[in-house]
């Protein structure tokens, strides 16, 4: 059965290649795409990462954000001296979820989180569940390892079927779960996530507004290629404006496989994500203290992208879009870790 982490494995595997076959998509000192030389962005001890609002709830958050997944690739020590290092120049919300590494992402974030560092985060993590049962038995663990009594933001993983927002919402869903849980002060926020199609957003969107629910974040795909393909940024942003919900932009790289394709360089595909406008913030995967260098440098010096400047990466990356070829979460089941593990969804055992 495929899994996450032999994907990543075989992307990897595949950008590595590509830049050795090609000059072109190399860095300078021969690094392949997505693998960051440490020292090579350098901030001042002092340098604080921008901030914004996070739609209507009141908090301020980074405009990069720590993707969960990625810090179970490094070692153990190395991903907790990420999340600090992160922290301390003020790259402070944090991403994770229930599932990733069978939640050692999670327990390597709680231990981040000791000696007075979780008041520096707003911590944000995911939940498969669509029962009440199953949610409520996910957050309890998922306190459990990040060791806090509350997280900041909990959002419903992978909405990415036709049905998922009528099962959410239904009679003892997970919906209800999370509305306990605030009220009990075991969360702040409610949102949910996606990858697959604008369309079942939108429909998540519509289905809480006519149950009288307001989403207070949505997760979703930006990237220099999704403009062109099922596009979030153009369906679902907007939407989600109009109604004061913070967006969340993710797979900024289409998960390394804009690096691979070759069309465009991590630095300009994380500062066109970061360009979206009215967009709360970007998370980008950390797998190394060199690739935090550079988010942190680009979160404390960003400039949004100049109306020329998007138009000209654009008309470069059109051609790559066509069909999903290089967005394979759209148009494939290869990161859908809910479908490959259907369980997840009634269960809390992984």
């Amino acid at each position: 059965m495929t899994t996450r982490r032999g994907i990543l494995g075989w992307l990897m595997g595949g950008i590595m290649a590509a830049a050795r076959r090609s000059g072109a998509k190399e860095q300078p000192g021969g690094m392949p795409p997505g693998d960051v030389p440490k020292g090579k962005y350098k901030i001042a001890s002092d340098a604080r990462a921008q901030q914004r609002e996070l739609g209507k709830t009141g908090a301020r958050v980074s405009i990069l954000g720590v993707g969960g997944y990625h810090l179970g690739i490094p070692s153990e020590k190395e991903a907790i001296r990420i999340v600090r290092r992160a922290l301390d120049h003020g790259m402070n919300f944090l991403d994770n979820c229930w599932d990733y590494n069978d939640g050692e992402s999670e327990r390597r974030m709680g231990k981040a989180l000791r000696d007075g560092y979780r008041e520096k985060a707003f911590l944000m993590t995911k939940l498969d569940g669509r029962t009440a049962q199953s949610a409520s038995e996910q957050l309890d663990q998922s306190l459990q390892r990040l060791q806090t009594e509350r997280i900041d933001l909990v959002q419903i993983h992978e909405v990415i079927r036709d049905d998922d927002p009528e099962r959410s919402f239904a009679k003892g869903g997970c919906i209800e779960a999370l509305v306990a849980a605030r009220q009990a002060g075991k969360l702040r926020f409610i949102g949910f996530t996606g990858h697959k199609d604008p369309r079942i957003h939108r429909h998540m969107i519509e289905t809480a507004r006519k149950q009288g629910f307001h989403f207070d974040t949505v997760q979703l795909p930006l990237n220099v290629l999704d403009v062109h393909y099922r596009s979030f940024e153009k369906e679902v942003v907007p939407l989600a404006i109009s109604e004061g919900i913070g967006v969340l932009g993710m797979k900024p790289l289409a998960a390394g496989l804009i690096l691979q394709s070759g069309v465009a360089g991590a630095e300009e595909c994380l500062r066109y994500a970061m360009s979206v406008p009215g967009i709360s913030l970007t998370i980008t995967g950390c797998d190394s203290e060199g690739v935090l260098e550079q988010a942190l440098w680009l979160s404390v010096n960003f400039t949004p992208m100049s109306a020329a400047e998007k138009e000209k990466l654009l008309a470069r990356t059109a051609p790559a879009a066509q069909g999903g070829k290089w967005e394979k979460f759209k148009t494939s089941q290869m990161f859908d870790g809910t479908e490959q593990h259907k369980r997840w969804l009634t269960s809390a055992e992984l």
